[in-house]
């Protein structure tokens, strides 16, 4: 037996198990949102942080990583034990397409097991649901648990999401957002600024550079001077 998890909030850059594959990549029809509760990793029961969930949005996709475990029973089951008691807060699994890249229309995978919850404040305890960007900023910014932060939180799935190359417009809206709470001035730290595809000038818009003779140059150069 052989099974795929989409990871696509703290598993991007923190798996925490051992695995023998990894595909970057997305699902589509959901988007992630802040809308869970965390109450033992980076937040507590009285001051719960806000962690990543996904909801069903036709059309739009989910960028993030998809990690193969094979190798036996046993080493499987360690591995799904580990997960579930670290994505204790959500609810259920689903089974969904994943595709890559290179295939926009055919699944890479199919059958990959994401862990997702109800959006339901009654049946699902640690569901927050949605709030005003502001609110959840500030939540986000005050709340911390055993294993850090909740502001680092945001932080590292938003440069996360840079180093696969595929970032998401509302966890950067968001996380500049607990910046400002913050007082922090900065934007997530790029070694250097990508361009977008209409910044990158076409060959037809570049000038030709004219190579001129040696001795043409030096007079050139004389003449300036």
């Amino acid at each position: 037996m052989v099974f795929w998890i989409f990871g696509y909030g703290s598993l991007v850059w923190n798996p925490g198990f051992e695995y023998d594959e990894k595909l970057i990549g997305y699902i589509k029809d959901y988007r992630r949102v802040f809308d869970l509760a965390c109450i033992d990793h980076r937040g507590t029961p009285e001051k719960p942080a806000r962690t990543c969930t996904l909801d069903a949005s036709k059309g739009a996709i989910c960028w993030g990583a998809a990690y193969c475990v094979r190798g036996g029973p046993e080493k499987e089951k360690e591995a799904m034990e580990y997960l579930e008691r670290r994505e204790c807060e959500y609810d259920s699994k689903t089974l969904v397409d994943f595709f890559t890249e290179e295939d926009s229309l055919h699944p890479a995978l199919t059958g990959v097991i994401v862990f997702t919850s109800t959006p339901d404040k009654v049946s699902n305890k640690y569901y927050l649901g949605p709030a005003p960007l502001e609110e959840m900023a500030r939540q986000i910014a005050t709340a911390s648990g055993p294993c850090g932060n909740n502001q680092e939180y945001i932080f590292k799935m938003e440069k996360a999401l840079h180093d696969i190359s595929h970032e998401d417009d509302y966890i950067i809206e968001l996380a500049n957002e607990v910046r400002k709470v913050l007082g922090i001035t900065e934007s997530v730290p790029n070694e250097k600024k990508l361009l977008s595809p209409s910044q990158i000038p076409l060959k037809s818009h570049i000038s030709p550079v004219k190579i001129l003779p040696l001795s043409e140059a030096i007079a050139a150069v004389a003449a300036d001077s």
